[in-house]
């Protein structure tokens, strides 16, 4: 690791000086007496960094553009770390963390932008990652999404799942789909999230955010009363166990839109994830809800762009929950799902190598990246010539 070069400086050792901004960076109205830890987020925003990480025995270390950067003079103790952190804590979130060792919330500073925080315990001491996070809401321009992907606002009702590991943008592309029916829609919308990372504005739409912890003690405590608050559109967040996914069925079931994200790499895996919330017994029924009430997945993952002032740009997997899905689903043949995600580009569906060979195209990748990301890349290396094999056309029926 390495400091940054001087003409971007980062910061100074803890208490920080507050830094001078990169040359041709917009001014931020900072605000007066800001605790230390804000002073740092400061640096953070001035300098475009993604993270700021503080750990005992270490720097605060910044992420630029992917690289870490070890910045200021001082290594943080311990009680350093636990002091920066608990003085943006509320008393509650300081009882929470202290009983459960693991903490997500946000926070926000006027006119410098709001910071996703995971406190956590490592080697009995406290430790922290925030993640800076975008104030204003992307389009799907912005995120190069699939044009297809728009039809999923379309819906008056259903399940729409988006899928993906941690880190790979699942949140901002929900946060994108629910702003394009702020826009465009008359309707209400309840979010429940852990903690509230873009904040929306009323539009055609009016909103209501509820944070775990702050507004609601737990995921099952606002879920069981969501549908009571005349919601048209639901985001529920992560689901992390059969209570949530089956208030998030019941809720689609019902006449609600709903938006759920799942750790899963693809259409088929997203499917047995969900199934496996569930004792084996309750597995057929809900097999049978899922078929008939899904009516989307979005798979994706992140990739380093090459286009200039783009950094990162998804790869997606869609699938569309058509007569064919929902038979496949019905009868635990989940696997063909990719067969038919294959088979069925004229209904706006696509796999990861459909949406790796667009991404080349476009010129918003290199073949590079594509074959190292890539679940299937002998097979991309043909799709790159022009080869396509019979079974990635085969139509299921």
């Amino acid at each position: 690791m390495s400091d940054l070069p001087s003409q971007k400086p980062i910061t100074q050792s803890i208490p920080v000086a507050q830094p001078a901004a990169p040359a041709g960076a917009a001014e931020m109205k900072i605000p007066e007496n800001l605790k230390e830890i804000e002073k740092l987020m400061v640096a953070t925003a001035r300098n475009k960094a993604s993270d700021l990480h503080l750990k005992m025995g270490q720097k605060p270390i910044l992420r630029v553009n992917t690289v870490i950067h070890e910045v200021g003079n001082k290594v943080l103790s311990a009680d350093d770390v636990k002091s920066l952190i608990y003085a943006i804590m509320t008393d509650i979130q300081r009882d929470r963390f202290e009983t459960e060792h693991d903490l997500d919330f946000a926070y926000s500073i006027p006119g410098v932008g709001r910071f996703r925080i995971n406190v956590f315990q490592e080697r009995g001491a406290v430790a922290v990652a925030m993640r800076r996070v975008s104030t204003s809401i992307p389009s799907f321009a912005d995120l190069n999404l699939p044009p297809d992907v728009k039809k999923i606002t379309e819906y008056e009702q259903g399940l729409i799942i988006v899928a993906g590991p941690t880190g790979s943008g699942k949140s901002t592309t929900l946060a994108c789909i629910l702003d394009f029916i702020n826009a465009t829609q008359k309707a209400h919308m309840v979010t429940i999230e852990d903690p509230i990372e873009y904040l929306f504005t009323d539009k055609k739409s009016f909103v209501n955010q509820r944070e775990i912890g702050i507004d609601v003690p737990d995921f099952h405590q606002a879920l069981k009363h969501v549908v009571r608050q005349d919601p048209d559109v639901i985001l529920v967040g992560e689901m992390r166990d059969y209570v949530s996914f089956d208030a998030a069925l019941m809720a689609s079931e019902t006449g609600h839109l709903v938006f759920a994200t799942i750790h899963a790499s693809s259409a088929p895996q997203c499917i047995g994830r969900l199934l496996d919330l569930f004792p084996t017994e309750r597995q057929p029924l809900i097999r049978q809800s899922l078929a008939f009430n899904l009516k989307a997945i979005l798979c994706q993952r992140l990739l380093p762009a090459s286009k200039e002032g783009v950094k990162m740009v998804p790869a997606v997997e869609v699938l569309f929950n058509n007569a064919t899905a929902q038979k496949l689903i019905m009868n635990a043949e989940d696997k063909k799902l990719s067969d038919l995600i294959r088979a069925s580009k004229e209904e706006g569906m696509q796999d990861f190598n459909m949406s790796l060979i667009d991404l080349i195209n476009k010129g918003l990748i290199t073949k590079k990246v594509a074959l190292q990301y890539s679940p299937n890349p002998e097979q991309l290396k043909m799709n790159m010539q022009g080869i396509y094999l019979g079974d990635d056309h085969r139509i299921l029926g």
